[in-house]
């Protein structure tokens, strides 16, 4: 929307300091305004903020590893936390709080690493616990993680490009020339706007011998050497084949992960050692503490958090007769010791987000470290050559060095001592630099001699670094080479156990319900109520609203299932053990609001059954009758609700539900007409909406208005409503029946 009105609230600049057109009120497009205000800052979180690149880290993880690097950090004395914060400020100025915290999660004190970068001495927390707070900045201590090597190796050979800091003083890289798939080896997670990223972490020697097989062969089987991802926390990987490599071919995934436990017998108790990535230990326990008060586990005595210096440990004390596996089954499906970590690979490639499997941001890492090598490769080259250019120079005062002394000495001034060397040698000026440079002490023919010495194995090793320059296939083995010795060096063994989905045995988790019997009633206002047989017994009479009366009652177990048929074609499921128990001198509860029907909507018939054997009938007021099975109500899974109960194409007069079919049900019409069906006439069908067949045929004006089980002695003579041929006009009353007691309802 856009403001029509221009209003200004001052005309003349009246005091000192006025500013022109302060306090005017602009008309400005929302859609311009967007696109010039918050896509920028959009695209700033994208590529400064969360999405890591292609060397495996976010800016702050690189600002931050970067000046402990030049700080002297790697392979020194640690120094205190606060230090290394307030140096990384120069590059990073976003508080020192959030530069700490960068710091913590990528330290080995923090655990979230397969390999750490950071060195740490001190409390640093644990990925696995919320409330194992770390220490301040000021008590901890740090350093580079001696595999920071590998990430900084040849960083000042050219191998990455540097650009300005914030204030223009420092120069920073834009990567780090990792010499392995760092993207890949530890976990990276983080949310940009409209986009996310999160890459689960995968074991080093895995990782390493998957890109050399994929650089020897394009089409090399991925997961026959990466087997499947590897957390530092451990625990066991559920391994599905068809989802492991549907990750690897798209980078999207979900994985599953469960916790690993051991049963000490003699204490009988189950020790958790290790938990998904996604959850903590608190989460966990206070889980279990809700499930064991809800009364859905009841095996459990005690629970209790011992983590402490040898790790995470939860204890769960056992109740005598307790079986662990089982127990451990039904808390995996209830709680957080099994939990998903969903996979989205999303990388900066040259400044773009995209999301990729695993052979194509490995087929990225490659590309990113061929440029790195031959880069590094030019910058060497560059140096010998210049090297052997100043040593081709001195070749040539080894002819006559008394040449060279007699030249300076006779040159009156000092500028003309270069000129002077480059005619009296035939060399350039940088030669001649070089050897006007020489101290007086150097100007023996040992000192140049050992000197020129050098020229012919700097011709060799030039001659090689032209070669690998030309050759992407020598600079592969370069890096391959390199590969396999990071692979040997730093390679540990899989923190993560493999365990397939086929051979899991699936805990089906059941609420156990008391059963034991009951009795339904169920009023024609919709009102419902579960009286047990000795309080039936003991209670008085049946406490209901004015003129409400009770439609259907009968006795079954508090298990059963309950359908609830409104005047919608409409039915709700539920059990009886979902209501109370009550006394009769109650109302009962409103069926309608216990089941969330809809405004005006009313419950009309009840049908209680536990095996769904039997069948409903649906009488409407043309005649029409439908039989239908009730196990068409039957579902699999827990649904509250279905639509489509019955047909609404005509109105509805009466249901009646039969266990079998060997009875009869007594229909009455508004013309005084009635009718005994047999409910073995009427073929049942499977749609639960069908709109039945013919049964008794109405009078012009008049339509079915009752149906209901027929009972004996309710007709003086039945034989004389039964037919044999449906369907059928019915049978007026004798004189007799319709002055009877019997027929009054």
């Amino acid at each position: 929307m856009a403001k029509k009105k221009k209003t200004s609230l001052r005309t003349e600049p009246k005091l000192h300091g006025y500013i022109a057109g302060a306090g005017e009120i602009v008309e400005q497009k929302i859609a311009s305004t967007i696109e010039e205000n918050y896509m920028p800052y959009a695209m700033s979180v994208i590529l400064s903020r969360a999405i890591p690149e292609i060397d495996g880290f976010k800016p702050s993880h690189r600002k931050l590893l970067y000046t402990m690097y030049k700080m002297g950090l790697l392979g020194g004395a640690r120094t205190k936390s606060a230090n290394i914060v307030g140096q990384t400020m120069k590059l990073n100025p976003h508080g020192d709080s959030a530069i700490y915290d960068t710091m913590v999660r990528l330290s080995r004190g923090y655990e979230a690493l397969l390999h750490p970068y950071v060195d740490s001495k001190g409390n640093f927390g644990k990925f696995y616990s919320r409330d194992m707070a770390w220490a301040a900045s000021r008590y901890t201590e740090a350093r580079l993680d001696p595999i920071c090597e590998e990430l900084f190796r040849d960083i000042d050979k050219d191998t990455v490009d540097f650009v300005d800091n914030y204030d223009n003083t420092l120069k920073e890289p834009t990567l780090l020339p990792a010499a392995y798939p760092s993207v890949l080896i530890n976990a990276n997670t983080g949310i940009a706007v409209g986009m996310a990223s999160s890459i689960c972490p995968f074991n080093l020697r895995e990782v390493c011998e998957t890109t050399i097989a994929l650089m020897r062969d394009e089409n090399h089987d991925i997961s026959s050497t990466l087997i499947a991802p590897d957390f530092p926390g451990g625990g066991q990987i559920i391994y599905d084949k068809k989802i492991i490599d549907e990750i690897y071919r798209t980078g999207r995934g979900s994985i599953k992960v469960r916790s690993r436990y051991s049963y000490d017998k003699f204490e009988n108790c189950i020790d958790i050692t290790s938990i998904p990535p996604t959850t903590t230990s608190e989460a966990i326990i206070e889980k279990i503490i809700d499930l064991v008060k809800l009364g859905k586990i009841k095996e459990i005595a005690d629970i209790r958090d011992e983590t402490g210096i040898d790790g995470l440990k939860i204890t769960i004390d056992l109740k005598r007769n307790a079986d662990p596996d089982k127990l451990m089954r039904k808390l995996y499906k209830t709680t957080t010791l099994e939990d998903s970590f969903s996979c989205n690979f999303n990388v900066l490639i040259a400044g773009t987000p995209r999301v990729m499997g695993v052979r194509e941001l490995l087929g990225e890492w490659t590309a990113f470290r061929i440029e790195c090598v031959r880069r590094r490769t030019h910058y060497d080259l560059h140096k010998k050559e210049d090297k052997l250019h100043l040593l081709k120079g001195l070749e040539r005062i080894l002819l006559d060095i008394d040449k060279a002394i007699r030249i300076v000495r006779e040159t009156e001034e000092e500028s003309e001592v270069v000129p002077n060397l480059m005619i009296g040698f035939g060399i350039d000026e940088t030669q001649a630099e070089y050897v006007a440079e020489i101290k007086l002490r150097h100007l023996n023919r040992e000192y140049i001699l050992k000197r020129t010495q050098e020229t012919e194995s700097l011709e060799k090793d030039i001659a090689e670094l032209k070669s690998i320059m030309e050759s992407k296939t020598k600079i592969k083995n370069i890096i391959i080479k390199e590969l396999t010795s990071i692979a040997e060096k730093y390679g540990q063994p899989r923190k993560s156990m493999i365990i397939y989905a086929q051979d899991l045995v699936e805990e089906t988790v059941v609420e156990e319900i008391p059963d034991y019997p009951v009795n339904l009633f169920f009023t024609n206002e919709g009102y419902f109520k579960k009286i047990t047989p000795l309080s039936l017994r003991m209670g008085g009479e049946q406490k209901l609203k004015e003129e409400d009366y009770i439609t259907q009652s009968q006795e079954g177990m508090n298990n059963t299932d309950l359908l609830f048929f409104s005047d919608r074609a409409k039915v709700y499921k539920t059990k009886a053990c979902e209501f109370s128990d009550t006394k009769a001198s109650v109302l009962g509860e409103y069926i309608p609001a216990k089941l969330g029907m809809d405004e005006g909507e009313n419950a009309i018939y009840m049908v209680a059954t536990t095996d769904y054997t039997g069948y409903v009938f649906f009488f409407f007021e043309n005649g029409k009758v439908a039989k239908v099975s009730l196990k068409a109500y039957e579902t699999k899974t827990n649904r509250k609700k279905l639509t489509g109960a019955y047909s609404d194409k005509e109105q509805l007069a009466a249901i009646v539900f039969v266990n079998d079919e060997d009875s009869e049900i007594l229909m009455r019409s508004s013309s005084g007409r009635m009718l005994l069906l047999h409910t073995g006439a009427i073929t049942s069908k499977t749609t639960r909406n069908t709109q039945g067949v013919a049964v008794f045929k109405q009078r012009k004006g008049h339509r079915v208005i009752s149906a209901e089980p027929y009972l004996e002695s309710m007709l003086q003579t039945p034989n004389r409503y039964r037919t044999k041929t449906l369907p059928s006009a019915g049978f007026m009353p004798t004189a007799e029946e319709t002055s009877g007691e019997q027929l009054e309802l």
